[in-house]
């Protein structure tokens, strides 16, 4: 079963959530504070975090770009509130999803093996392409440009492959949502925007004007042309 780091500083949250997952058979580590959070992850070594927006002093958002410096470790974040800011900032920080709190332990831990399974699954054929100066390794799971490999959190990694896998194809964001997200309602588009934000700031020599992934106006992106 997944190992979960949970940082949440709200009792009643955290002491809910953790029994949930323990129940179901999680090893799991919660702590009050980001600054105990960052601490833990070494020692505890955890397969999926799930990271409280608003914490005391560190907050969840600092916590995250912490976590972004040096690792693509699935990052969920909890936030009391769905409203654009709290959710917009959370997932720019570099979160793979977030939850609305309350949420009931099925939902939590449906979300994280959602999340864990962009790791283990390759979209599309296998091989390693060229784009350009773009090498994507399917196989591999890994993603570099000229030479130097790019850090891509999961979920910025399935959208990558499942986009490149079928260059000049447009894919409306619902669709995006359902394969990387796996959200078969009609979901947040928010999600997949902002993961393109931050993919393209990674990919693109200038993230502002894209070589590689190209927006659709009014329905979603496709990936090329390829050079």
């Amino acid at each position: 079963m997944p190992r979960v780091l949970l940082i949440e500083d709200d009792p009643s949250v955290r002491e809910g959530v953790e029994l949930g997952l323990r129940r179901r058979g999680h090893e799991l580590r919660a702590v009050e504070t980001g600054e105990a959070g960052l601490g833990a992850l070494a020692e505890f070594r955890p397969d999926i975090v799930l990271l409280d927006l608003m914490l005391p002093g560190m907050n969840g958002v600092q916590v995250c770009r912490r976590i972004r410096e040096s690792s693509q470790l699935p990052i969920i974040m909890l936030t009391a509130r769905g409203d654009d800011f709290d959710v917009v900032v959370g997932l720019e920080a570099g979160a793979d999803d977030y939850i609305v709190k309350p949420a009931r332990t099925e939902v939590i831990e449906a979300r994280i093996r959602a999340v864990l399974r962009r790791l283990a699954e390759p979209a599309g054929r296998s091989g390693i392409e060229f784009h350009g100066e773009l090498v994507v390794d399917r196989a591999g799971l890994s993603v570099a440009k000229a030479g130097e490999r790019i850090l891509l959190a999961p979920s910025e990694l399935k959208l990558l492959l499942h986009l490149s896998a079928s260059p000049e194809q447009v894919f409306s964001r619902q669709q995006l949502l359902e394969y990387v997200w796996e959200h078969s309602y009609h979901g947040d588009a928010r999600l997949v925007d902002a993961c393109v934000r931050r993919l393209r700031q990674k990919i693109e020599d200038v993230a502002g004007s894209p070589r590689y992934i190209q927006t659709v106006r009014g329905f979603g992106y496709r990936f090329g042309p390829l050079v």
